[in-house]
């Protein structure tokens, strides 16, 4: 099971290089920057909406309507910005997916935020 996993992954990392971009990219940095991108686009919002539960949650449990409406408005505030931050990055992808399959230009971008769509 374990092998099947790691053959998975050096997969994957060969479609990211074997894009053909007309730089050599090391597959190491593009992998690399895969799950940074993957990271930051889930992990984000999903915190923020947790840290906004756990404030909202703190003050509903001190019973301070003030402290209440405060956290409220906060948790509101952090939804909106997990929605911004959860587009931001579907929209960057689907710009480099239209740009893409229009000229062709951002075959690295492309890569490295699509792997295995080549």
């Amino acid at each position: 099971m374990m092998i099947e996993f790691v053959n998975v992954l050096a997969k994957h990392t060969a479609d990211i290089s074997a894009a053909s971009c007309g730089v050599t990219v090391p597959a190491a940095l593009a992998n690399v920057i895969y799950t940074i991108y993957t990271v930051i686009k889930i992990a984000v919002p999903l915190l923020l909406i947790l840290f906004g539960m756990i404030d909202l949650g703190k003050a509903v449990i001190s019973q301070k309507e003030d402290d209440i409406k405060k956290q409220q408005s906060l948790f509101i505030k952090r939804l909106i910005a997990a929605a911004l931050v959860f587009f931001v990055f579907a929209i960057v992808q689907l710009v480099v997916n239209l740009v893409d399959a229009g000229s062709g230009t951002m075959n690295c971008v492309n890569a490295v935020l699509n792997p295995g769509k080549n």
